[in-house]
């Protein structure tokens, strides 16, 4: 159980919007110090701003977290502005869709980069800091969380780069659980499955490598964007919410974060397939108009 935040430090990642800066403002409320991290430098400049302005003791850096070298960079400037962190946030992210054949090898190199790299890098370099700090002192505690989705729960079509980097990272974050187990009791770990909450995942092309981008959006992406867009944009819960659950998840030590508990109804029907090895179910079965209206689209 982790009950006192003041003074302690976290990493944040994607922290100049979404779940990450809704984060790092309850970090602030708390008293402790931050770290953000994102690669648009005007999104993070403001939210540098925000914070400072609260009287949050922080470091905001520009990494790409998909390059190895610049989040060993980031390690190194945490450790030498706070020591070891108390907490990290994996939390950048992008997204992509369409029909899984009609990526490009680049948009494959940017999505697996950013959504499943970045947690690697995240959990490589600060894990070990923060193991040492606890060999070093009985009463540290630490928690990395993981942001997923519950397209890393789920296999949703039309979206399929996008799951299977997710479902990468629940993965990492099921192992990171069980090795931290067998090494420590004072450091936890979480994974956050949000289901459709506004953030800036949708406009993630607005931070696309330009090499990744596609000359010309197919049919089926255009139509991703659309739905996505739509969905997104429909939430009812609040990022600032979803960042609240976070902060409850880490000091009762609870592994799985869901933004939409109910949503865990499909999730159930996913595993019972796997269970009776029975094909996959038709994931529009209970609104079968989508299903019609997407093939429709598809089919221009």
């Amino acid at each position: 159980m982790i009950t006192n935040f003041k003074g302690k430090t976290a990493v944040l990642t994607g922290a100049g919007s979404g779940f990450g800066l809704e984060c790092a403002r309850i970090g602030a409320r708390l008293g402790m110090n931050l770290v953000l991290v994102d690669v648009q430098q005007d999104a993070l400049d403001k939210a540098a701003t925000e914070l400072q302005a609260q009287g949050a003791p922080l470091l905001a850096l520009k990494v790409d977290v998909s390059k190895a070298d610049e989040m060993e960079a980031l390690g190194r400037g945490v450790q030498q502005r706070f020591g070891a962190p108390h907490f990290v946030f994996n939390n950048a992210g992008v997204g992509a869709g369409g029909l899984i054949w009609e990526n490009s090898a680049q948009e494959w190199e940017w999505v697996i980069g950013v959504n499943l790299m970045g947690v690697a890098h995240g959990i490589r370099i600060f894990t070990p800091m923060m193991l040492e700090a606890a060999d070093k002192d009985a009463t540290y505690q630490g928690h990395i969380v993981n942001t997923a989705s519950m397209a890393g729960l789920l296999n949703a079509p039309n979206m399929g780069i996008y799951g299977a980097s997710k479902h990468a990272v629940v993965s990492m974050s099921e192992t990171l659980y069980q090795d931290l187990a067998l090494v420590t009791q004072q450091i936890g770990a979480s994974v956050l499955c949000p289901f459709f909450v506004p953030t800036g995942i949708t406009q993630s092309h607005r931070n696309r490598p330009a090499q990744a981008a596609p000359e010309k959006l197919t049919r089926s992406q255009l139509i991703g964007q659309a739905m996505s867009d739509k969905a997104v944009s429909s939430g009812k819960v609040t990022a600032a919410e979803v960042a609240q659950k976070v902060f409850d998840a880490i000091a009762a030590n609870q592994f799985y974060i869901y933004s939409h508990p109910k949503a865990i109804a499909t999730v159930q029907t996913r595993l019972e397939d796997i269970m009776l090895a029975r094909n996959p179910t038709d994931p529009f079965a209970h609104k079968p108009e989508l299903g019609v209206q997407l093939r429709q689209a598809l089919k221009g």
